[in-house]
């Protein structure tokens, strides 16, 4: 009998389930340096899930347990991606959450926020592919290749666009170390050489401006551009062991809050999921039922959510929690003033 619940128990399966996690107040996880900020008594959460591979086990347990979704492993990453690197995934998600939170929060209250590009970020990898033979990985960032400089990810697709397969390419590359809570940090520049390999017929083009034609070599990764912005103040926001990008409006609203004169909320408790860019909008994350759950045990009588997800939310919903469906922090700002939070007023002008 003790063997086949050691069997059962350590027999992984692929696929996980997503259940109600914590709804967490943002602003003791905030710090603020470099200019004025109020101490708001306000709440704002943010809401996240449990996500957890199963096994044998595990599978048969959770099935007595209720607000459980059951996700393919497949379905969390991108094809030919493993999922060894999903924690990766979230922590960079969750990086690039946290800088489009802070700069849209300034930029909302009227500061200038100048970017710079710093390189090409690895944001996926394919098992077998050269870049996971040379072992890049999520959170990497190439910097260079063959001697010039790369600070874009349309830069780097461009310089192997036109070579041929079996290309050997010397990248530049700041490999990244993520720490056993989430935080990323860069190492030095080292060097890194990767053959490259014929396009698969089943992979399409980046997409890249200017870029024609189908691409001659292929290395395997997915990539986004990394970006530094000048802020006018030194932020730092404590999302220790939680991974994703759905925190991104939470984090925007409570940075607004803390920035400002009066009360954002009106003095409500408010909760809020949603991944944020720096353009402001809101987009569409995963698990909204289970967040809902979340919210609402925490005792949130707002849910600020997607548009798209809305009904999801407001069918898991119980009375006593309203929820608002958004597509820009703008909708999110004007759906709180008029539940009788205060007009925007910045506690010192830009300079």
């Amino acid at each position: 009998m003790l063997a086949a619940f050691y069997a059962l128990e350590n027999w992984t399966i692929n696929e996980y389930t997503l259940t109600p996690g914590d709804a967490t107040p943002v602003a003791p996880l905030v710090k603020i340096t470099g200019v004025a900020t109020n101490a708001h008594p306000d709440t704002i959460m943010l809401a996240d899930v449990y996500l957890e591979q199963l096994t044998a086990l595990t599978w048969i347990t959770s099935h007595f347990q209720s607000h459980v979704q059951y996700v393919p492993g497949d379905e969390l990453v991108e094809p030919g991606e493993p999922t060894s690197e999903l924690d990766a995934q979230g922590y960079l998600e969750m990086r690039d959450a946290k800088q489009a939170a802070e700069v849209e929060a300034f930029r909302t209250l009227g500061w200038r926020v100048p970017a710079s590009a710093t390189g090409a970020i690895v944001n996926g990898v394919v098992d077998p592919s050269p870049a996971w033979t040379a072992s890049l990985h999520v959170g990497d960032e190439v910097v260079g290749v063959d001697g010039t400089a790369v600070d874009s990810s349309c830069q780097l697709v461009s310089a192997l666009h036109d070579l041929a397969p079996g290309t050997v390419v010397h990248l530049r590359v700041q490999r990244v170390h993520i720490s056993s809570s989430g935080t990323l940090t860069w190492r030095a520049v080292s060097n890194v050489d990767v053959t490259t390999a014929a396009l698969p017929s089943d992979v399409g083009g980046a997409g890249c401006l200017g870029i024609t034609g189908r691409d001659r070599s292929w290395i395997g990764v997915s990539l986004e551009d990394g970006l530094d912005y000048g802020l006018p103040a030194t932020v730092s926001i404590d999302t220790a062991d939680i991974g994703g990008p759905s925190a991104g409006l939470a984090m925007t609203l409570t940075l607004i809050n803390e920035l400002s004169a009066g009360s954002l909320t009106g003095h409500q408790v408010v909760a809020a999921t949603g991944t944020i860019d720096t353009s402001g909008d809101v987009g569409q994350v995963g698990g909204v039922a289970e967040k809902t759950v979340a919210v609402q045990r925490a005792g949130a009588r707002y849910f600020l959510v997607p548009r798209a997800e809305a009904g999801v939310a407001r069918a898991a919903a119980s009375p006593g929690l309203t929820v608002l469906g958004v597509n820009t922090l703008a909708q999110a700002l004007s759906d709180l003033h008029s539940l009788g939070g205060a007009t925007l007023r910045r506690l010192r002008a830009p300079s």
